[in-house]
């Protein structure tokens, strides 16, 4: 860990080459992180500075990750550059022992943060709500400082090569977010989507045999069910199980999928049930159809037959769920699909949804 004397910060460290130049990995303890590393002003003009402005509205979220998750949460190293004197003292002499020491850093130096400037934000505010954060540890990496246009190429190289993973993918692999429990359960176990649903990606392309995303799913059952029943994922699990199953018989494009009839780029490019933006407004008029009709809900479900899903439908679908043709997922595109929906199943439009349709019509 770090401490400081004699008016230096020192780490233990181990000393490594990139690009012909030192640089240090070490660790902080996450009580002394707003203290030592800094981030330049918001009030510079970007030219000035090494990195983006902090996004304040960020900060919270990860403050609550850390203290939400206390005895798993998980970071990544800061990076940060050193402007200032800077010595690094071996252990010993000896050839195994030259890369590790400690890092002597003068307490006037001023260390910047290149990547994790968010990370520093959230952590001070954590540490707030939970002081016993304070003796835990973060990984650095430390450059040496070679004045501005050095650290904002570091900002630039640190995130050239950054892509955020698909949203499906982030899904598949969330334990801690129960709603994505439930998804993955829906795609591999009911009858509707086994087999069909892409868990990777969030976007399919022509050729995939995939009729569904697992980030469409997870929309789906999201609004099919509310915070109550939410709050049991078992029930919640067999209440979307049994619900998509029953839509399924209703759009039997879907078996013929399944059983290699018909081709998933086939359905997708012709029709529009298997699309996210059907699939999340089903949810949502399902949502009102179990509210309203616990006890027959699903002979009231088998009017989605009478549905022209056909994307070739202008008449029907453009300006509703298409726009020029193409699939639009905008908010009142959502909306005006789901209220065809609702009407085919005889439910009633709240007043927003009312006057959306009404402002379609006009238009």
């Amino acid at each position: 860990m770090s401490n400081i004397n004699d008016h230096h910060f020192t780490f233990p460290a181990i000393r490594g080459i990139q690009a012909g130049r030192e640089y240090f990995v070490s660790m902080c303890p996450l009580g002394l992180v707003h203290k030592i590393f800094k981030f330049d002003e918001e009030e510079l003009s970007p030219e000035l500075r090494a990195q983006r402005i902090l996004n304040k509205s960020r900060v919270p979220e990860i403050a609550r990750y850390i203290t939400s998750n206390p005895d798993n949460y998980v970071f990544s190293a800061i990076t940060a550059s050193i402007d200032g004197d800077v010595k690094f003292t071996t252990i010993n002499n000896t050839p195994e022992a030259q890369r590790n020491g400690f890092l002597r850093i003068d307490m006037n130096s001023k260390i910047i943060v290149n990547d994790g400037q968010h990370r520093r934000a959230a952590i001070e505010m954590a540490i707030k709500e939970d002081a016993s954060l304070s003796s835990e540890s973060i990984a650095v990496v430390f450059f040496i400082d070679r004045g501005l246009e050095r650290s904002q190429q570091m900002f630039a190289d640190l995130n050239r090569h950054a892509i955020r993973p698909s949203r499906s993918l982030g899904l598949l692999y969330d334990h801690r977010n129960d709603m994505s429990k439930i998804a993955k359960l829906v795609a591999l176990k009911s009858i509707a989507f086994k087999g069909l649903v892409e868990m990777e990606r969030s976007t399919l392309s022509e050729r995939s045999r995939k009729l569904f995303t697992l980030s469409s799913i997870y929309t789906g059952c999201h609004a099919l069910l509310d915070a109550k029943e939410l709050s049991d994922e078992s029930n919640a699990s067999k209440l979307c199980i049994t619900f998509w199953d029953e839509v399924s018989k209703q759009i039997p494009e879907w078996e013929m999928v399944q059983k290699s009839r018909l081709t998933a780029g086939e359905i997708r490019k012709e029709l529009l049930h298997s699309h996210g933006i059907a699939i999340q407004s089903i949810g949502i008029a399902g949502s009102q159809l179990l509210s309203e009709h616990p006890k027959d809900w699903k002979q009231k479900l088998a009017a989605l037959k009478n549905i022209d899903w056909s994307r070739s439908n202008a008449k029907i679908w453009e300006g509703r769920a298409l726009v020029g043709g193409k699939v639009s997922k905008t908010y009142n595109n959502v909306t005006l699909t789901t209220n065809l929906i609702k009407q085919k199943l005889g439910l009633k439009l709240s007043p927003e949804e009312k006057r959306t349709e009404e402002a379609y019509k006009r238009g």
